[in-house]
């Protein structure tokens, strides 16, 4: 990947069915251009929803020191990106994270979210 051109628009592989689906079985040509693509990094992410649409926030969760003495940390929800899309385009995007984690995890091994687990269990 690392010769790639990213100033031209490129094809993408494997995105054929996903296009055939959306437009009724018609053969179309999908060109992706990322020249004016950004990337930021998110460790945390918030949801919310309308009847016709879905919110995602995207950003960073920052632990601060206690507001005071013999107080817990404090945990910040720093949001920096809000993503908006339809049901069906988050339907897609939801299939589409499952498969990757599940490709991920045959292949390194089960992702597991307990923290206390991950410590304990020295992943």
């Amino acid at each position: 990947m690392a010769d790639r051109d990213k100033t031209a628009p490129e094809e993408t592989p494997g995105v054929d069915q996903q296009a055939q689906q959306q437009t009724g079985q018609q053969q179309i040509r999908l060109r992706i251009d990322e020249r004016t693509m950004s990337t930021q990094y998110a460790n945390a992410f918030r949801t919310n929803g309308t009847a016709e649409e879905v919110l995602l926030d995207f950003g960073i969760n920052l632990i601060g020191p206690p507001p005071a003495p013999n107080q817990q940390p404090e945990i910040v929800f720093q949001a920096t990106h809000r993503v908006i899309m339809n049901y069906y385009s988050a339907k897609r995007l939801a299939i589409t994270l499952s498969q990757l984690i599940r490709r991920h995890e045959q292949q390194f091994g089960e992702l597991v979210l307990d923290v206390n687990k991950r410590r304990q269990g020295g992943q």
